[in-house]
């Protein structure tokens, strides 16, 4: 598996006009995505090699479990900021609170 290859064809799927747009972000099914590798099954440790190889060129790889969605890390930059500020305002933590009593997701 060339890691560096499959990044690449990703890529390229990026910049390539289909489904009535001339570029942008993408989903894959994961089994198109073990198409393109030529794998019946793709494991943790292939996806994570091709995601880091796809991050190292400015693009973000998801794994959404039944497909992939390809963004350009772009795309985060217009996001809103949280501040210290917004977040004392927004979020109820006792004072006296230890980190350990810090809300979870879990929870």
């Amino acid at each position: 598996m060339d890691v560096t290859q499959i990044a690449r064809q990703l890529i390229d799927l990026y910049q390539t006009p289909f489904g009535g747009k001339a570029a942008g972000r993408f989903r894959i099914s994961m089994k198109l995505l073990q198409q393109c590798v030529g794998r019946k099954r793709l494991f943790s440790d292939e996806i994570e090699k091709i995601s880091r190889e796809i991050y190292q060129q400015g693009y973000i790889l998801i794994d959404m479990e039944t497909y992939f969605v390809l963004l350009s890390q772009s795309i985060f930059r217009n996001y809103r900021r949280v501040t210290e500020q917004t977040l004392k305002a927004s979020v109820s933590i006792p004072r006296d609170a230890k980190p350990e009593d810090a809300p979870t997701d879990e929870q």
